[in-house]
């Protein structure tokens, strides 16, 4: 149950994610909440979360969850799909605050877009595995056909700045020739994922893609306007925190965000 009693409309909004995929929710709360202070983590450290057992994801998410309420945050998006697969349920029944994950936003989204229900996902080994996405949309139409394909190389691409390019184009090939022709939704199961969305979009010519970057956004204004959270601040204040190298972190986050951030925006993280 959400207790409001500690919050205030004056807090930040808490994101994490692994890495920089997150920074793709940040950038749809900032156009959508402009009037909102945002803290960013990214914990680089412990990159990636795909391959790891769900205890340990549950461990990083308590971690990252705590790092991030003494901020003193009002609300948290987990902004990775692993964590959101994986550990969401658990730490709802943990801490009492506006918690909110990235994959039931984007099953809806899919599920209302979708002209013949067949539905692909893509997302990471730990998150295909989990099988959430497959159970969602299936909660939500019994008759769909969903084609889960976990694709591992895709983190590693983003991360680097390998987002166009024939090296991209020979990968993405690779792992998505087996649904091609059989969809005509994809939902990007990944947070870094929609980085590479031009490129999956000239492979997958007619499918369409879901990234839950917006349908999250939109999700947090409509909780934090019932929750008469809403903050309307004239110059918010954006602040990242990473667990390891906060250069790197701060020139793939400026190429990313296609935005101006300083250097002095980027704090190294004790998680």
């Amino acid at each position: 149950m959400i207790n409001t009693k500690n919050l205030s409309r004056n807090k930040p909004i808490g994101v994490f994610d692994s890495g920089v995929g997150g920074l793709t929710v940040f950038k749809e709360i900032k156009k959508v909440l402009p009037g909102e202070d945002i803290i960013y983590l990214g914990d680089t450290a412990r990159l990636p979360y795909g391959n790891k057992s769900r205890k340990t994801i549950i461990r990083f998410t308590i971690e990252n969850i705590l790092f991030l309420l003494k901020k003193k945050v009002k609300l948290i998006i987990i902004a990775c799909n692993t964590s959101s697969s994986l550990a969401l349920d658990y730490i709802k029944k943990i801490f009492s605050l506006p918690i909110i994950g990235v994959i039931e936003p984007a099953v809806k989204k899919a599920v209302e877009v979708s002209l013949n229900k067949k539905i692909g996902v893509i997302g990471t080994k730990s998150t295909i595995e989990s099988k959430i996405y497959e159970r969602l949309i299936l909660k939500k139409e019994k008759k769909a056909k969903v084609y889960s394909l976990s694709c591992p190389l895709f983190v590693p691409l983003v991360e680097e700045g390998f987002v166009k390019g024939r090296i991209t184009q020979m990968i993405i090939r690779f792992y998505l020739k087996k649904l091609k022709g059989k969809i005509d939704t994809l939902i990007l199961g990944c947070t870094h994922y929609p980085l590479l969305k031009k490129e999956i979009s000239s492979y997958l010519k007619e499918v369409k893609l879901i990234d839950s970057a917006n349908s999250v956004a939109e999700e947090v204004r409509i909780l934090l306007e019932n929750l008469n959270l809403l903050n309307n601040k004239k110059k918010p204040v954006y602040r990242f925190y990473v667990s390891d190298d906060p250069q790197g972190f701060f020139k793939t986050a400026k190429f990313f965000l296609k935005d101006r951030i300083e250097r002095e925006q980027v704090y190294l993280a004790d998680v």
